[in-house]
Formats: C-alpha cells, sequence, structure tokens
C-alpha cells in the first residue's frame, strides 16, 4: 500500500532523539513523495511498481524536495499571510534537510526489506541485498515499536516542560 503509515514510526523516534536537528513534517513528506512513484505504477497497471525513485540515488532527489517546498512556502509567507501549522514557518533548511534525507533513505531500507522489485543500489548494482532479510511482521512490528517509542519520548519531554 503506498504512503503506509509504517515508514512514521522510525521518523517519530529519530525525531523525538534530536528534535531540534530532525523535522518530522520533512520526514513524512519524503516518505509520502517517494511513494507517488508506486501509487502511478499501481493507477496504471504498470510493473515494477517501485523504480528509480527508490534507489538511494532517487532518494537523493526526492530528499531535495521538502527542502524546495520549504524555501518556496517561506518566500511566499513573506509576501501573503499564511497559516503555520505545525510551526512550519520556524524550522530551519538544516532540519528540513536533514529530516528529509533520514526519510527518503530509510523508506528506500524499509521497502528493500519487503519488496522484491527494488533495485536500491541502481545504477551500480541490480541487486537487493535486504530482501526478506527479517519477516515482513518483524518490520512492521519494529517500526509500529519505533513509533510508540517516540510518541512515548515526546510525551514524557512535554510533560516534563508542563510541570517546571
Amino acid at each position: 500500500m503506498p504512503i503506509t503509515p509504517f515508514h512514521f514510526g522510525p521518523g517519530a523516534a529519530v525525531h523525538s532523539l534530536a528534535p531540534k536537528h530532525v523535522s518530522f513534517l520533512a520526514f513524512c513528506a519524503a516518505n509520502a513523495l517517494m511513494d507517488v512513484e508506486p501509487l502511478y505504477y499501481i493507477i496504471t497497471g504498470q510493473f515494477p511498481l517501485h523504480r528509480f525513485f527508490h534507489t538511494y540515488v532517487g532518494a537523493t532527489l526526492i530528499l531535495l524536495m521538502p527542502v524546495a517546498l520549504l524555501l518556496g512556502a517561506l518566500k511566499l509567507a513573506s509576501v501573503i499571510p499564511l497559516p503555520n501549522p505545525f510551526a512550519w514557518k520556524q524550522l530551519t533548511i538544516r532540519q528540513v534537510a536533514i529530516g528529509a534525507a533520514l526519510g527518503s533513505y530509510s523508506h528506500v531500507a524499509l521497502d528493500s526489506l519487503m519488496h522484491s522489485d527494488i533495485r536500491p543500489l541502481a545504477p551500480f548494482s541490480e541487486g537487493n541485498p535486504l530482501f526478506r532479510l527479517v519477516s515482513l511482521s518483524t518490520l512492521h512490528w519494529s517500526c509500529v515499536a519505533a513509533g510508540v517509542l517516540g510518541l512515548a519520548l515526546v510525551g514524557i519531554r512535554t510533560l516534563g516542560r508542563a510541570s517546571s
């Protein structure tokens, strides 16, 4: 299923460990942008579903998109008032770049574990050394556990700030 929330679990964990350095919003945006590719191929009935953007080379291009979107939105916000949900106007280019990089590269790694049609090292190799390295249930439960851990750490940090 494209744009699976399982990818967001590791992002929540990483963001909770380094909230001033990693944008969770950019992490999620990079993941969602990557899955436009298989969504297109599902809709058009073309196989393989995972192609260029599900390689590390393609993921490098994907990570630039949230950065470009932030720069464009900030420029637009200097001209017209835009809403600020999730405090996106306070994000730095560095936070967005780190979040997007972690999101796009982890997406390729996680999908490489479960999808046989991914060639993560293309054009340098047609192999997928990660395929079935762990079971699908282990992969999914690990992503869920990372998300729960991330949410717990954010909750603890928030409660700590509220009580001080």
